[in-house]
């Protein structure tokens, strides 16, 4: 439930198209909808502008499917993050709906992502081994609405090859860069352009690299100033902040 589906709602009653007690059954499962299991926040997307997603690790594939389809129901549209194909193959076989999207690379599935994109936010990852915590960004961005551009393998071991894209850095809002190893790119980044840039530290890279905490560590200490950071693999988070910063007028 958002606040175009509500202003849709409220007109339709104003013109007599929908009885008011049928718009109060709508509107009964605000701030949130019990479900046993879960609580389902429909109320999110209007207090904050990020709309519940689900984390599907640790939960069961049927449960996970029970929350989708309460939300599909509510609000036309779910992303579910961290998910397998199982959950994908679940969701297809029980519910009727046909264009419901699996990336398998970041783990993600969405329905009925805004139709509408706005700006630009650029995401760029290091390496390829970083792409699928970037594609999460990505995903998350576009779901909510952001028009969104990719830039892939162009860490720091070769930086050359981010120079030959600065027109690119230079067209976007807002830009996400994830990054394993040391964590040097969003310096580099930062260092070249005035756009706002999210640090996404990935657990990529050998030994010291500490599951991520190395890039953690040096993307916090960049001496590059207004460098916003997220949490290790949390590109979700990162498309969420992009998306606000890039729809702000």
């Amino acid at each position: 439930m958002d606040t175009n589906l509500i202003t849709s709602l409220l007109k339709d009653v104003k013109k007599g198209k929908t009885s008011v007690q049928s718009a109060l059954n709508t509107l009964k499962d605000i701030p949130f909808e019990n479900i046993e299991f879960a609580k389902i926040d429909h109320h999110r997307s209007i207090r904050n502008g990020i709309p519940e997603v689900i984390y599907a690790k640790n939960k069961k594939t049927e449960d996970i499917v029970k929350i989708a389809c309460a939300m599909m129901k509510k609000s036309g549209r779910f992303l579910i993050t961290k998910a397998s194909e199982e959950i994908y193959n679940a969701l297809t076989e029980t519910t009727s709906l046909k264009k419901i999207k699996f990336y398998p690379e970041s783990g993600m599935i969405s329905y009925g992502e805004a139709k509408n994109k706005n700006g630009r936010i650029l995401i760029i990852s290091a390496g390829t081994s970083d792409i699928p915590v970037s594609e999460e960004a990505q995903i998350t961005a576009s779901f909510l609405g952001s028009r969104t551009e990719r830039l892939h393998d162009v860490g720091v071991a070769g930086i050359h090859r981010l120079f030959s894209h600065r027109k690119l850095l230079q067209k976007a809002r807002v830009i996400v860069v994830a990054a394993g190893m040391e964590g040097a790119l969003p310096s580099v980044v930062g260092g070249i352009t005035d756009k706002p840039v999210i640090a996404v530290p990935t657990s990529v890279g050998y030994g010291t690299s500490l599951g991520g905490l190395t890039a953690l560590f040096a993307m916090l200490n960049s001496c590059v100033p207004g460098i916003a950071v997220v949490n290790i693999d949390n590109g979700f988070g990162a498309g969420c902040l992009a998306h606000k910063i890039n729809i702000m007028r």
